[in-house]
């Protein structure tokens, strides 16, 4: 059945979308609206320029429709959101669906005295020679030190092993792995988990990202404070550089990180780029694969999976685990160099994501996902509906008319979107301030979300492929 309905989940995302927008169309074709074209106003600034404006509003019904609309869609979306983490905290303890349900926990664990927290990092490497030194170098200055450091040396052709090795780390060497990252850390997680208490925790992160001074030190004390807590997730920052296209990515992150800070921490992904997470999380995970979660039984990670960190997440949740993504938890991450690279990235993402709500269906816990995905659809129709008419309008009239009324929106758009970067410093905010940029820059994210959906609706195969960092050029020495 799920299979099924993983073939089915694109279509389903199209027609929600269409049904939505047909319903946009509707209220604008039952609205009354003067007969004509408007008639603008002509303006003379001196002798130097002429132009025309026209102070016409939209009907107001539109207006009234279309906000209300957004209101009650996020009413939906929050309050849903707040009604599945209130089941969390009082789930039954005897309901075995929900074995990491924070009452649950809290029970199993009740005058048990686990130890000290701990972390043993995993970093799954594949041919990570260039990048990984900068990433041991980053666990070594932390203010809490991990445990122990296993690099998960993945069929690597290049000196990723002789590097670790010379670091003073552990090395695990996948065997006969063809299932990529989620295989590797399969294994080495096969080889660890057992001998691990409950207050012993697991971070797995990319070995092309570094993370801030103080984030083991935060997630140890989240989990100190909370025995309830399963997951401590990271918050990405885009490396500097790659021109236009990095500050693009850099802002999006910006806004990425704005957003989960206004939650409290409340994460939508539990990152791959470096995330910790209980021992004891992990297992239950292993333990529900293939009945009540997807996957084959007794591994961590499902390898079918495109997007492994988005697909662990939802199955954490699906247990009835608490994540949260504290502000001090920060990594800073690679970006996409080029336009081709990104789009590869995008789509695995955006197909990803898909292929794991058509293997989870449509519960609670993964409402918010679902919604996640209709929004985006519907800002593709906008969006575009955007650019087509302002082209229709350009071909069509043989002045320019001005219309203070959208001039308005448009600027308050442009304070939103300068606002929502401002931390990420003054470069951001120019791009952000030129609007335009950004926008076509969503267009081609909006491109990709297309090519993911129509692939799926269609059965098309999805793969992909790893970005060699063998190449790249590092102008700073490791000490």
């Amino acid at each position: 059945m799920q299979k099924h309905f993983s073939r089915l989940v694109g279509i389903a995302v199209i027609v929600v979308v269409v049904v939505a927008a047909s319903l946009l169309v509707w209220a604008l074709s039952i609205a009354d609206r003067p007969v004509g074209m408007w008639n603008p106003i002509e303006v003379h600034i001196g002798r130097l320029w002429t132009t025309f404006y026209s102070s016409e509003l939209p009907d107001l019904s539109i207006l009234v429709f279309s906000v209300a609309a957004a209101v009650i869609l996020v009413l939906l979306v929050v309050l849903g959101e707040r009604l599945v983490t209130w089941r969390y905290r009082r789930t039954p303890i005897d309901k075995s669906s929900r074995p990491l349900a924070p009452k649950a926990v809290m029970a199993r664990t009740r005058g048990v005295y686990a130890g000290p927290v701990t972390v043993t990092v995993l970093i799954p490497a594949h041919n990570e020679e260039a990048s990984l030194p900068y990433t041991l170098k980053a666990l070594e200055e932390q203010s809490f030190k991990p445990s122990r450091i296993i690099v998960v040396a993945d069929n690597c052709t290049d000196r990723t092993v002789q590097v670790a090795g010379e670091r003073g780390v552990e090395v695990f060497e996948s065997v006969d792995n063809k299932h990529k990252k989620g295989g590797a850390l399969n294994q080495a997680l096969h080889a660890i988990l057992p001998g691990m208490g409950d207050n012993d925790c697991v971070m797995v992160m990319d070995a092309d990202s570094q993370i801030g001074a103080d984030f083991l030190a935060t997630a140890r004390d989240r989990f100190t404070w909370d025995r309830a807590l399963m997951a401590v997730g990271g918050l990405f920052h885009g490396e500097e550089g790659h021109g236009l296209i990095g500050q693009f990515q850099r802002n999006e992150y910006t806004r990425y990180q704005r957003e989960i800070s206004r939650r409290d921490g409340r994460v939508f992904v539990l990152t791959g780029t470096a995330s910790v997470f209980r021992a004891s999380a992990l297992r239950e995970v292993a333990a529900a694969r293939g009945s009540v979660l997807p996957g084959t039984p007794g591994e961590v990670y499902d390898t079918a999976a495109l997007t492994e960190d988005n697909e662990l997440t939802i199955a954490l949740k699906t247990l009835g685990a608490l994540t949260t993504s504290p502000q001090d938890c920060t990594v800073v991450t690679e970006l996409m160099p080029n336009w081709k690279m990104l789009w590869a990235q995008r789509l695995r993402w955006q197909r990803g994501a898909l292929e794991n709500l058509g293997a989870y269906g449509v519960t609670a816990q993964t409402s918010r996902y679902w919604a996640q995905q209709i929004g985006i659809g519907y800002g593709v129709i906008a969006l575009f509906s955007y650019f087509a008419l302002m082209i229709i309008m350009l071909i069509s009239m043989d002045t320019w008319v001005w219309f203070p009324f959208w001039m308005l929106l448009g600027a308050l758009f442009a304070v939103e979107r300068v606002v929502t970067v401002w931390h990420g410093g003054w470069r951001a905010r120019i791009v952000a301030a030129l609007v335009i940029p950004e926008l076509v820059y969503d267009a081609f994210l909006d491109l990709a979300f297309l090519k993911g959906v129509g692939d799926i609706a269609f059965a098309r195969s999805a793969d992909w492929k790893h970005v060699d960092h063998a190449g790249a050029a590092r102008k700073e020495n490791i000490s």
